[in-house]
């Protein structure tokens, strides 16, 4: 969430900001309730005051024996005016709240102006793609033939979701541990999360109100979390950290459960964007001045991965029409998809500065003793599904198996290939 303190401060970039994000929402308009607020809040103080000076006059009167009768009528008034401004009040922060709330994050100066992803910018390409000597086959075809199951995913649930069998099951799980032993040396502490959790959860990284339609409620004001990103980053709602013990990185592998209501004719096939999938999520609470540094420390925590891995990948900054709603800078890192001719994401790594933590009054002590909003970070570190996918699209062989990368062949037991049974 904004803070409604700095748009005042700062209306000509705010108006800027907005519009490249597509809003169309200006400074007036908060301004306006903003000011309405504000007024309310003065009279109420005026009140208060006058209350406080008449209780004082009251006492003085009485101390000398004198008759405060009409001060006492008049401090009767008083009271119910101050607690009609009250309610005022509570009413004008909700709809400034409600109206806050609904606003996606500033985006920092270097990030490119843009609507959509035409407007992204390469900043890094590593690795150069394979080049077959027959024809490969589509992911969703290849892995069918080694345990990659739609049918029955849809017969269980419906569409967009898979049944995984045998070494492929196996290898995403490899994939998974893979990445999580690759974190924890680099200074994560791995967590398992609960995988539902609790409006005020989704409130806090700023999945409600705006995503609601992508999400999975469970009744009861419980959601299935759309990524581990939710219950990791609310750990530290309400919380005041101490600013030695930052920053605070975690990862978790998890399953993820989205609707994908924005997203349909995307993907319709393959397993690429999936209701349900398995992803490693890393998330960072950091101080203000470090959360730069360690967004590139993520996302080159990512690109290793891809790089032990041996697929080719770019990575790219997005653009303001195209980034998260709760991020201010956004890297991207796309796996090459060897039959689509193309680079697909596996990969994104933002910074949201102070935007969820203001959300989630997550804080720290600076050094002058004073609290102040913490930044939260988070990136995939990747999508396994994905992952898995780029493996079967590089590592096909033309008799229908598949070649273990050299990294994961220790989590397989020492295989080294994946025959058709």
């Amino acid at each position: 969430m904004l803070d409604i303190k700095w748009i005042r401060e700062n209306t000509e970039k705010f108006d800027t900001a907005m519009k490249n994000r597509g809003s169309s929402v200006t400074s007036s308009n908060l301004l306006e309730l903003d000011k309405t607020r504000r007024n309310i809040i003065n009279k109420m103080q005026e009140l208060q005051a006058k209350r406080k000076t008449i209780s004082k006059e009251i006492g003085m009167l009485k101390a000398k024996g004198g008759d405060a009768a009409a001060l006492l009528e008049e401090m009767q008034g008083i009271s119910p005016a101050v607690k009609n401004l009250e309610e005022q009040d509570r009413q004008a922060n909700i709809e400034l709240e409600n109206a806050l709330i609904a606003l996606p994050n500033i985006p920092e100066d270097c990030v490119p102006a843009g609507k959509d992803e035409d407007d992204n910018v390469e900043i890094k390409k590593w690795g150069t793609p394979r080049e077959f000597d027959f024809e490969p086959s589509p992911h969703y075809e290849f892995g069918e033939k080694l345990g990659l199951d739609f049918a029955t995913g849809a017969k269980l649930t419906g569409a967009r979701y898979a049944w995984l069998q045998g070494d492929i099951a196996r290898l995403e799980r490899a994939i998974a541990t893979f990445m999580l032993d690759h974190l924890r040396d680099k200074g994560f502490t791995e967590v398992s999360v609960p995988l539902i959790v609790n409006d005020a959860s989704m409130i806090g990284t700023c999945q409600l109100p705006k995503f609601a339609e992508d999400s999975f409620n469970v009744g009861d004001d419980r959601w299935l979390i759309p990524t581990a990103e939710v219950p990791l980053t609310n750990s530290m709602r309400d919380t005041i950290v101490a600013p030695e013990n930052l920053p605070i990185k975690m990862c978790a592998w998890t399953p993820c459960f989205r609707s994908e209501a924005g997203s349909a004719g995307k993907d319709t096939r393959g397993y690429i964007r999936m209701h349900q999938f398995f992803k490693v999520e890393q998330v960072v609470i950091a101080h203000p001045e470090k959360s730069d540094e360690l967004l590139n420390e993520l996302t080159k925590n990512a690109e290793e991965i891809l790089e032990k891995l041996n697929i080719p990948y770019r990575t790219i900054i997005l653009c303001t029409g195209d980034m998260g709603f709760s991020a201010k800078k956004t890297y991207d890192i796309e796996a090459w998809v060897p039959t689509q001719n193309t680079y697909r994401e596996i990969s994104s790594c933002s910074n949201c500065g102070d935007f969820q933590a203001r959300s989630m009054k997550a804080r720290f002590k600076n050094k002058e003793g004073k609290t102040e909003f913490v930044h939260t970070l988070n990136g995939s570190c990747l999508a396994t599904g994905r992952t898995l996918v780029a493996i079967l699209e590089n590592y096909q062989n033309e008799d229908g198996s598949l070649t273990i990368p050299d990294v994961l062949q220790p989590y397989m037991g020492g295989q080294k290939v994946i025959s058709v049974k």
